[in-house]
């Protein structure tokens, strides 16, 4: 119906910054699969799409990627990846402070979005005075 762009928050800045960090930490980790997910991410933001619960979740499966979430279970692709990296490797290190970032971004994104609704009471009209 309307065509209003979302604007810029933490999870855009984040994205945009760290675009080349986070498709190598996903492709390190995760392999093609989580390259195509965060590309798509890259995709939705730069073209101005409004964040969906989709995408937020998209989000923070990202996150939980980046901090290892997926590698309890052997038989995953993430476990296989993980196991290939050398815990002395520095990208290690960068993916330690990707996932940090990104965990401060997705927390600035819920405070900004609680602090939208704060004072808004459900089944109350607004006053508008002409």
């Amino acid at each position: 119906m309307f065509d209003i762009p979302t604007p810029p928050c933490a999870l855009h800045s984040f994205f945009q910054s760290n675009a080349q960090g986070l498709q190598n930490a996903a492709f390190l980790l995760g392999g093609l699969p989580w390259l195509r997910k965060v590309q798509a991410i890259l995709d939705a933001l730069a073209s101005g799409a409004p964040l969906t619960r989709r995408r937020l979740a998209d989000m923070q499966s990202v996150h939980d990627l980046l901090t290892l979430q997926y590698v309890d279970d052997l038989d995953s692709p993430e476990a296989a990846h993980f196991a290939c990296l050398d815990p002395a490797d520095p990208c290690v290190e960068d993916i330690c402070l990707l996932a940090d970032e990104l965990d401060a971004a997705l927390e600035g994104h819920a405070r900004e979005a609680h602090s939208a609704f704060e004072g808004y009471a459900p089944g109350k009209a607004s006053e508008v005075r002409v």
